[in-house]
């Protein structure tokens, strides 16, 4: 590999780590609190579920354009990069958070709810433990998706390692190309596998 790219990459990668880092922290902090909501709530479960799945399937590309224009939040840079990324990893862990606690056996929550507990203590103690592998599941594929979508925010100045992507098509130079692709797939494969890891230690046996 040319000395250039080599020198180029640990900074490309720390800029992609946080891009994902960031939009995935804010979508977990929204993520499940909301969808723990909606097992509380009916009434918004089909609306908030709805908008978030109408997210994923705008284009990466189109969702940058829709948000460039938008004060405070657009703009070109790492801002509007992250904001986006965000709203692609929200329905997964959205989803999963609902699911995994609606999927709870109903006699375990009747049984803790016979013994007293509140609607507070069965959300703690009993769903949200039980409720964990899936929900932990729906990070996981949340983050792997991030990981290769933030390929894209180098397109609007957010940096990451499309730049090497973006770069090598515009010059029509495959050691670029691979210089930033192979880097994207290890990190896909090693938060797949790592997340996973720890999805199966989190799972009933």
């Amino acid at each position: 590999m040319r000395s250039d790219l080599a020198n180029d990459i640990p900074h490309l990668i720390a800029e992609h780590l946080t891009l994902v880092g960031s939009a995935m922290l804010l979508a977990i902090l929204a993520g499940v609190p909301v969808g723990i909501l909606l097992t509380r709530r009916t009434g918004a479960r089909r609306w908030v579920l709805g908008m978030a799945s109408v997210m994923q399937t705008i284009p990466s590309l189109a969702l940058f354009g829709f948000l460039i224009p938008i004060p405070w939040i657009g703009g070109i840079g790492q801002r509007t990069a992250v904001v986006s990324l965000f709203l692609y990893a929200l329905l997964p862990i959205l989803r999963n958070t609902f699911v995994g606690i609606t999927s709870v056996d109903p006699g375990v929550c009747e049984s803790a709810a016979a013994m007293g507990m509140t609607d507070g203590q069965l959300l703690r103690q009993v769903q949200l433990p039980l409720a964990a592998p899936t929900i932990l599941a729906g990070i996981r594929v949340a983050t792997v998706t991030t990981v290769g979508t933030a390929a894209i925010a180098a397109a609007i100045g957010g940096g990451g390692l499309g730049v090497f992507i973006f770069r090598g098509v515009a010059s029509v130079d495959a050691e670029q190309i691979l210089a930033g692709a192979i880097p994207s797939a290890v990190l896909a494969l090693l938060a797949d596998w790592g997340l996973g890891w720890i999805e199966r230690k989190l799972s009933p046996r």
